[in-house]
Formats: C-alpha cells, sequence, structure tokens
C-alpha cells in the first residue's frame, strides 16, 4: 500500500537512503548517513521509520534489526523477505498463497493474526556463484 499522507523531509531522506543502500542498515546507520542534514535524534529517525514501515514503503527485517525500502509498495500481502547470510543482501518474495496458508492454519489453532513477518536465511545469486555453489 503507498502512503496517502504527505512524507515529511526525515522520512523522505530515510527512504532514499534505503534505495541506495545494497543491505539492510538499522536506524543508527541512517541517522549516521542523516546527521548532515541536520538530524541527531535517534527518535526522529524511528518515528521516521515507523511510519514509512506502515505505509509498506519500507520493510523491517526482524533478524537484522534493521529496515530495507519496499521493491513493490502496491502489494497488499505480507512478503517474505530472504537474507543473504554472506552478504545482507536481500530479495524480497511475493507469496500470497502461502501467506493464505499460514492464516488459515493459525485460524484453525485458535490463533488471531495481527502481523506477520517471514524471513528466509540464505545464500544470495552472487554469493553462492562466488562460493562456486550454483
Amino acid at each position: 500500500m503507498t502512503s496517502r499522507r504527505p512524507m515529511s523531509a526525515v522520512e523522505a531522506q530515510a527512504l532514499q537512503i534505503l534505495r541506495q543502500a545494497s543491505q539492510p542498515l538499522g536506524a543508527y546507520a541512517i541517522l549516521n548517513t542523516l546527521r548532515s542534514e541536520g538530524v541527531n535524534a535517534p527518535p526522529t529517525v524511528y518515528r521516521a521509520l515507523r511510519r514509512l514501515v506502515a505505509d509498506g514503503l519500507v520493510h523491517r527485517v526482524q533478524s537484522r534489526n534493521a529496515f530495507v525500502a519496499c521493491d513493490h509498495p502496491a502489494h497488499s500481502d505480507p512478503i517474505v523477505i530472504g537474507v543473504c547470510g554472506d552478504c545482507n543482501a536481500t530479495v524480497e518474495l511475493e507469496d500470497s498463497d502461502a501467506v493464505a496458508r499460514l492464516n488459515r492454519r493459525a485460524r484453525a489453532a485458535g490463533f488471531r493474526v495481527t502481523d506477520m513477518t517471514l524471513e528466509l536465511e540464505g545464500q544470495c545469486e552472487r554469493c553462492a556463484a562466488e562460493a562456486g555453489d550454483e
């Protein structure tokens, strides 16, 4: 889903930083980049990231306590994030059937899902090729 409200300057800057990053970034890494723009308070960055996540423009990579820009902001289902254990590169995967199956199984077990984060740990194509594991 895309944002329907105006984006703050810090949100826009954080999103741009994440779009240019080659791997997930933590809030403090983003803050360090924004310091040259006069942003010095961690809560300002955390607030911007929280809004970007809520707007579907950024995903939180739970296993890394970090954030990545969304590749497909128009998707409505939760996504699966693949994280390379070697270089931390990420890939965004959509699988609405898997999400629906997990939701059905949770409901059948009497569990109400309020948030879903799915992450796969593995090796990206580049790292696999470098290791000779193609």
